[in-house]
């Protein structure tokens, strides 16, 4: 009995990690065609539709930052809980891979307060 349920979990495993991913293409996928669809509809019907605004490279610059700072502290403090509650001083060589996602968000705000220096120049 131990074995097949360790088969079912594997199996499960399989289908999870390939199947969520497949979902996610399908959907942006879909998504995209049906505002290609009601783009083309309206512009049929003789609506003027305006193109979406096109982010600038400081504001990407800006959220890509914003976004990866909060995430590599997320992720070395929730490593660094869980030393705490266990005990283990050895997690907290987890928590040091935050230190790369934290990097690469303190490069992006450097890029974004320079392209606002050179904007305002």
């Amino acid at each position: 009995m131990g074995d097949v349920g360790v088969g079912i979990v594997g199996l499960a495993a399989v289908v999870l990690s390939l199947g969520i991913p497949m979902a996610a293409m399908y959907t942006y996928y879909r998504v995209k065609k049906l505002r290609a669809d009601e783009r083309m509809a309206a512009i049929a019907r003789g609506i003027t539709v305006p193109f979406e605004t096109e982010v600038t490279p400081t504001a990407r610059s800006r959220k890509n930052g914003i976004l990866l700072v909060s995430g590599a502290i997320g992720f070395m403090a929730t490593f660094g809980a869980i030393a705490g509650i266990e005990h283990e001083p050895d997690t907290w060589s987890a928590a040091a891979f935050g230190l790369i996602p934290l990097a690469i968000g303190i490069g992006y705000f450097v890029d974004f307060t320079l392209s606002r220096r050179e904007a305002h120049s």
